[in-house]
């Protein structure tokens, strides 16, 4: 008898998972409390895979054998509570994705640069020849890629929330770029609920593997100790020297690996600021640790361009320049944000709170803020934690008046800062919508 699985959740994750578990012989069933999206209707119906949508029926979701939650499904949501009451296994899409391939696994977790750093692992990993996918949170979901490419390799964006749920998942190379407090509605405002799941990319990690961890981030290092690892450990840091890792030296990057060093000038890095100083570090000790070409991770990691959404140059109107940062849905994000920063700024911010602590953008925001536009349906905490802090705060409700505003306060010479580090889901579908949004009410000025 075919065993049954169950998928919570209609979006990429989900039916990706629901194709591979047709591929593996499962039983499958997708349910989607709200409206699934008409182009996973349409695969769901070509891969003639069962499904509904707008609700959950009960007997056809609590007899299953296994059950996949999206990420976006919180703990405390009824069916969740129900399936567990069952006994039921619940996995997220890259514990039953691993169940299926042998290929090697490059985890990067993290609050912060996780995206960046994924893109950039996998852009030096293809440009040196290596047969790779790129999945999780970033391109086609892992487990449809395990069901339908033969990849030798998968350099994987995972969310807590992914590895709330594994079992046996191991990464052979983990990433963790930093731990700040994101999230904290999802983890019952516990900082250190948060942490465990972060550390769970150490998981099951033998001797033979990796794990590669940021040695300036406070929360990574108090933490070390509590969470054991039998990984080989590798630290990249900002101005710490060591033997076997990733800093950065009179203006150069420099890492060593088995006795070997690469270095490389900060200024040919493709992507600036002292946060991609970071997430090059991390790409570039993985690169090493596989042993590519010196010549080919300098030449990848000078030919990175920015990702949408993340510090994205949109266009400069009357001088002033637009920066598109949408994916800034925490504070470290927009923290980063604003301390690259070299001119006078308008922030755009606000959104869904996540029980944020805004002081430690006091600095930043006393230093480099002219005027803040704060763009969400709640601005409460925005104007107590800054609103003494900045020459003008305006509220607004959409993203026209919110560009508009922006572009009216601002000087020749400034710009225009959408960083939120909040999330998106007040006003907008999610940080995309939010950013393409931005995209087109800057064209239009």
């Amino acid at each position: 008898m075919k065993k049954r699985l169950v998928i919570l959740g209609a979006g990429e994750s989900g039916f990706g998972t629901a194709v591979l578990g047709v591929k593996q012989g499962y039983d499958v069933f997708v349910s989607d409390g709200g409206k699934i999206k008409d182009n996973y209707k349409k695969l769901l119906n070509e891969w003639k895979i069962e499904y509904e949508e707008a609700k959950h029926t009960e007997e056809k979701i609590l007899n299953a054998d296994v059950v996949m939650k999206s990420p976006g499904i919180p703990e405390k949501a009824e069916m969740v509570m129900k399936i567990r009451k069952q006994g039921i296994k619940i996995v997220s899409e890259i514990e039953f994705g691993s169940w299926f391939t042998n290929a090697q696994i490059v985890g990067i977790t993290g609050a912060n640069g996780k995206t960046t750093t994924t893109a950039l692992i996998y852009h030096i990993m293809k440009s040196g020849g290596m047969n790779v996918g790129l999945g999780g949170n970033i391109g086609k979901s892992f487990a449809y890629q395990v069901a339908t490419e033969n990849f030798d390799h998968y350099v994987l964006e995972i969310s807590s929330f992914q590895l709330d749920d594994i079992e046996k998942f191991r990464a052979d190379i983990a990433v963790l770029t930093n731990i700040t407090p994101d999230h904290l509605d999802r983890y019952d405002y516990e900082v250190q609920n948060y942490v465990t799941s972060k550390f769970n990319i150490t998981k099951n990690q033998t001797e033979k593997d990796y794990f590669i961890y940021c040695a300036d981030d406070e929360i990574t290092m108090s933490n070390m100790e509590k969470y054991q690892t039998s990984a080989q450990k590798i630290p990249f840091a900002y101005d710490k020297e060591f033997a076997e890792g990733g800093f950065v030296k009179d203006d150069n990057i420099i890492i060593n690996i088995n006795q070997n060093q690469f270095t490389m000038s900060i200024q040919e890095l493709g992507l600036s600021g002292r946060h991609n100083v970071y997430n090059s570090l991390a790409a570039g000790i993985v690169a090493n640790v596989y042993g590519l070409r010196k010549e080919q991770i300098r030449e990848s990691l000078s030919d990175m361009k920015s990702l949408e959404h993340r510090m994205e140059s949109v266009a400069k109107v009357r001088n002033i320049e637009f920066i598109n940062d949408s994916k800034a849905t925490n504070v470290n994000s927009s923290w980063y944000a604003l301390e690259s920063m070299n001119k006078p700024v308008i922030w755009i911010a606000g959104g869904i709170d996540k029980g944020n602590d805004y002081s430690v953008m006091e600095q930043l925001v006393k230093k480099k803020v002219r005027g803040m536009i704060c763009l969400g349906v709640d601005n409460t905490k925005l104007h107590s934690a800054f609103g003494k802090m900045v020459d003008i705060m305006v509220n607004v409700s959409n993203m026209g008046d919110a560009v508009r505003m922006a572009y009216q306060l601002g000087n020749p010479g400034d710009c225009v800062l959408l960083s939120p580090a909040c999330a998106s889901f007040d006003l907008f579908e999610n940080y995309e919508d939010r950013g393409k949004k931005f995209k087109e009410e800057v064209i239009k000025l």
